[in-house]
């Protein structure tokens, strides 16, 4: 999208670094247009590879009196420890358990709920067997995956960004300068529009019979948006 107006006078300059260090004070810079403002969005976004899957489940046990409840939980728990174990789940995280009872109805007696949630990374090659195996056992409900890319390279996906997105704001503010008859455009303030924004993407972990292929689910996401204002004449 690209504004325009014309203007004459003195316009303030916000240079913003586009650089990865913590933010820094934008010097105010007097400078002159004594020609048209034009104001361009450029957006720019990136498709990343899958690095690890964050998975989240909760894990539930029922019974008569509290102390039942919590160590029939205790139990399921110490069982599905063993099988994340086994696949190599990292960064394991268990919630601190909790209880509550259940009022008796016509379809069910009166008992005590115990829950807790627990967490951890994936290698994508493993989400078959959590499916099939973890999502199996008693009180286990899985909650859906979220993939990740490699936070390594965060860094040059953010640089690449501000690229792109400068050069789409670029392009729209040199269309269009051209298309009113104006010269080449020249920057004068550049805003972040939201800043970086690494995009989780999410898929579903439930039954079926074909195996859970982490290849389809939907790839990491990073976007960028930019306002840039530039002076034309």
């Amino acid at each position: 999208m690209v504004r325009l107006g014309c203007h004459a006078g003195v316009w303030p300059l916000a240079l913003l670094l586009l650089q990865l260090t913590p933010p820094v004070r934008a010097q105010q810079v007097q400078l002159r247009c004594d020609g048209t403002l034009l104001e361009a969005r450029g957006s720019a976004e990136k498709k990343r590879t899958i690095d690890v899957l964050k998975v989240s489940m909760a894990l539930s046990a029922e019974a008569a009196t509290a102390d039942g409840a919590l160590g029939e939980l205790q139990r399921r728990l110490a069982v599905v420890r063993q099988a994340l174990q086994r696949l190599q789940v990292m960064e394991l995280t268990v919630s601190s358990p909790s209880s509550w009872e259940r009022p008796a109805s016509s379809k069910r007696p009166a008992a005590v709920e115990a829950n807790l949630q627990v967490s951890g990374e994936l290698a994508p090659a493993r989400l078959q067997a959590l499916v099939r195996e973890v999502g199996a056992l008693p009180g286990v409900r899985l909650n859906p995956v979220s993939a990740q890319a490699d936070q390594a390279g965060d860094d040059a996906v953010r640089r690449q960004l501000l690229r792109l997105a400068y050069q789409d704001a670029l392009l729209q503010a040199r269309q269009l300068a051209e298309a009113i008859g104006l010269g080449m455009p020249t920057p004068l303030e550049v805003q972040i529009d939201g800043g970086f924004r690494p995009i989780q993407a999410r898929g579903m972990a439930a039954d079926a019979v074909p195996p859970f292929d982490p290849g389809e689910l939907p790839s990491p996401t990073d976007r960028l948006g930019m306002v840039v204002r530039f002076c034309a004449r």
